[in-house]
């Protein structure tokens, strides 16, 4: 979606009959599509294709020859099976950069195996590190693995891509959720590599930076992220206590790292005593960072989210004008922009095989075997 976003031609190959899983991951629906479906797949074009079958793979022949890039998500060696070995992208599509997107790549013990971004989560440490200390360990509430490997993904892409305009040659690369999960361990990989200690978790806390994390107010709860001793030193004057800055146990962030809990404490107690707007109101303009907790209607209602065009429509040729989130990248000399709703099952397949400049009778035999479905049969 976001080589699409970006102006990318994307042909989405689907199994006839049933398509894209995520097309009835639902409720909530618009007519027959699931929200989920929709918020994907925009710039995409349909074409239906049982790869299962030599004159399906006939098809993708011609499909790959005339592409960039190829994206798979196979278990690892289907496309080998299939003839599309690495000798047979060097004869024939010698330029193409080729991604496999994969659960666990294509070493190791757990090579070939499925992969789910809950799975993932929870196998590369991310869950043993979200929650309350004492409380069960916890997902985030998205599909944060499969977002960014997918992220991952298309880096891989545009650095092959690139080493095509210098060496004329593609390349394959490959990303998996399970490395992508353990990467997203971050600065808590680098404390346990470094400390040898394992990792804990915080609630909505910071393992290294305190005090760094949500506190009560009068009417909600609001995020506090202090990040240096500059910033610490506005706070405790701001809410009345500079005594905490020169206090052992407080002036450092390495000291209230070690006291985390009771400096906590007593920001939590004085932080009880105005309301959230109040206290956004004097932390603003004191540069100490702080932001409110919206639930997910006023986060996409906001007057930030407004103004960057995080909140967009576009018009769908069954359901009419359709609400999605935006683009999150800006490029202000190759703009990105929405050209296709999120397409229908093989809506494309008749255009596609056109372009292919496959005959009537050629398209007729795949139609009858079943090979492909179009909209118009």
């Amino acid at each position: 979606m976001w080589l699409g976003d970006m102006g990318a031609d994307v042909i989405k190959v689907e199994r006839p009959g049933g398509g894209d899983d995520t097309r009835s991951w639902g409720p909530p629906f618009a007519g027959t599509e699931s929200a989920y479906y929709l918020g994907v797949n925009r710039n995409k074009r349909s074409v239906t294709l049982d790869l299962g079958v030599e004159a399906g793979r006939e098809v993708l022949r011609k499909l790959i020859t005339g592409a960039d890039i190829v994206v798979d998500n196979f278990k690892i060696g289907t496309l080998d099976r299939w003839g599309f070995t690495d000798e047979w992208f060097d004869e024939n599509a010698p330029r193409v950069v080729r991604c496999t997107i994969s659960g666990y790549g294509s070493s190791g013990p757990k090579a070939g195996k499925p992969g789910y971004d809950f799975i993932l989560q929870a196998e590369t440490g991310l869950m043993a590190i979200t929650g309350e200390p004492e409380g069960e360990s916890m997902k985030l509430g998205v599909a944060i693995v499969d977002i960014c490997t997918g992220m991952l993904a298309t880096i891989a892409i545009l650095g092959a891509l690139d080493a095509v305009t210098r060496t004329g040659k593609g390349q394959r690369t490959e990303v998996s959720l399970h490395d992508a999960g353990i990467q997203m361990l971050a600065n808590v990989a680098s404390n346990h590599l470094i400390s040898g200690e394992e990792a804990g978790r915080f609630g909505n806390g910071h393992p290294n930076i305190v005090p760094y994390r949500t506190y009560p107010t009068s009417d909600g709860e609001l995020a506090l992220a202090v990040g240096n001793d500059g910033q610490f030193a506005r706070l405790a004057e701001l809410v009345g206590h500079p005594e905490w800055v020169t206090d052992e146990r407080f002036g450092r962030n390495r000291d209230r790292v070690k006291n985390r809990d009771l400096i906590d404490s007593l920001i939590r107690e004085v932080m009880k005593t105005k309301t959230r707007a109040d206290w956004l109101d004097l932390l603003d303009p004191a540069g100490i960072p702080a932001g409110p907790i919206n639930r997910v209607s006023e986060a996409l209602a906001s007057e930030q989210s407004k103004a960057r065009g995080m909140v967009t429509e576009v018009d769908h040729p069954d359901l009419g004008p359709i609400a999605m989130a935006g683009i999150p990248f800006q490029m202000f000399g190759t703009p990105p922009d929405i050209r296709l709703a999120p397409p229908r099952l093989g809506q494309h397949t008749r255009e596609v095989l056109d372009e292919l400049q496959l005959s009537e009778p050629e398209v007729a035999a795949l139609v009858a075997a079943g090979t492909i479905t179009m909209e118009d049969q």
